[in-house]
């Protein structure tokens, strides 16, 4: 009794407008800490029951010994299929096609297409996702309205429409055979919703400008879970850029503007929630490289993760009651109801316009859209939401984004080289 006000006082903060506090705690319930637990119990419940069952079924050599009608379902789920062999070229996808000069006019239309789609994805998605998470629904001159709380309903909401058109692309599209036993989409799937949720949670804590510099910089934990996980090497170059974007978020971060609403665990908070948000999606796509070994499409691999997230997710609000809760929350709001629909399709349709830019263009113009992007989205949730940037905060955005620019041009520039080495040169040395 005596500590839960200390926790009320210390988690409060004021705020003007329709904007609510980020951490105007009513309970334990509301507490992002308590969320998570609750929320990784529920996925834990899903979990070890399946952990069991493939380790019962490895045990008894069901793969010699099964019969029967589940017997299919039990191999794909389990085993898989011994097609790690294949090569790539036998994917859904053709090998990209370098433009001649005939078809240069419709080479820059199909990269304005995928340049237009993808903007228009993800700076809707991202005006969306601060809308929601940061401002109330129903609000009059005599009612403050009220704010919705559940981030786990709106992963729900988006891995559902992603897994329905993956599933629609895969069952009307020639896909390669698939391999892979499903269990192990099940990791990727656990890291991405986390990484999903603390980015919501994120934003009841932090601006929405500081959360996109923070994934602009996940470069270095995705460099070090790469290092440890699959022991990979690394040029000097990328050391450098990514040693530009920690100062670049660093002299941002320092330099803005001290807000006397903002308490320092609410930041502390934030902070946390970022840093979640960034392992987990280091570890997810990490672990999807090395799926990909299975040769694999990238729509194949995009709704077998979304078929887990759907499972933990719809089992987690199931068993916590929110899953009504939330829907009875779209009934009362439909302006709500119209964003959280949106966001799941900006969302859906972004995923397909990545798999497109890359196979038609590359990664290197694809990463050159997506950090255009990160600067807009900036940009953008500054005019419509009030954010402020300060002089040095400025250039901290500059100096972040030059660094992942440079990171674009030195990796052409070594793609280029290593087709140039003739075979008894000595690559540049990596560490």
């Amino acid at each position: 009794r005596f500590c839960l006000p200390l926790v009320r006082a210390s988690f409060s903060t004021m705020a003007t407008g329709e904007e609510i506090p980020p951490v105007l705690q009513d309970s334990w319930g509301d507490f992002w800490l308590f969320r998570f637990f609750v929320n990784a119990a529920g996925y834990a419940s899903i979990v070890v029951p399946g952990f069991l069952l493939i380790q019962y079924f490895k045990r008894r050599n069901y793969l010699e010994t099964g019969r029967g009608i589940c017997f299919p379902v039990i191999k794909s789920c389990v085993f898989g299929s011994e097609v790690k062999s294949v090569h790539q070229e036998d994917g859904s996808l053709p090998p990209r096609v370098e433009p001649t000069e005939s078809s240069t006019a419709r080479q820059v239309f199909k990269l304005l297409f995928c340049a237009a789609g993808l903007q228009v994805s993800y700076l809707t998605w991202g005006v969306l996702q601060e809308r929601v998470m940061t401002r109330t629904y129903g609000a009059t001159e005599t009612d403050p309205g009220e704010k919705f709380k559940d981030s786990q309903f709106l992963v729900f909401m988006n891995r559902i429409l992603a897994f329905t058109v993956a599933g629609l692309y895969c069952a009307l599209t020639k896909q390669p055979r698939h391999g892979a036993p499903m269990y192990k989409y099940s990791f990727a799937s656990l890291s991405n919703i986390l990484s999903s949720w603390c980015q919501y949670e994120a934003l009841k804590y932090i601006s929405f400008p500081t959360q996109v510099l923070a994934k602009a910089s996940k470069v270095i934990p995705v460099m070090m879970m790469g290092k440890l996980v699959s022991r990979k090497s690394y040029e000097y170059w990328e050391y450098l850029t990514a040693a530009l974007i920690s100062v670049g978020v660093s002299m941002f971060l320092l330099s803005s503007a001290p807000n006397r609403h903002m308490s320092t665990v609410t930041t502390f908070s934030g902070v946390v929630l970022l840093a979640g948000y960034i392992i987990f999606d280091s570890f997810t796509s990490n672990w999807q490289d090395a799926l990909f070994t299975y040769k694999m499409s990238p729509v194949q691999m995009m709704f077998g993760v979304n078929v887990f997230s759907c499972l933990f997710t719809v089992g987690s609000l199931l068993e916590q009651g929110a899953l009504l809760e939330s829907l009875r929350f779209m009934a009362r709001h439909s302006e709500f109801t119209a964003h959280a629909v949106l966001l799941s399709v900006c969302s859906a349709c972004g995923q397909l316009f990545i798999f497109y830019t890359i196979n038609q263009f590359g990664a290197a113009v694809f990463t050159i859209i997506m950090t255009l992007r990160q600067a807009f989205a900036i940009l953008l949730s500054c005019l419509i939401y009030g954010h402020t940037v300060t002089v040095v905060g400025g250039l901290g955005v500059a100096v972040v984004f030059m660094a992942l620019f440079l990171r674009v041009y030195a990796r052409s520039r070594m793609k280029k080289r290593s087709k140039k080495l003739l075979p008894g040169e000595t690559p540049v040395q990596k560490v």
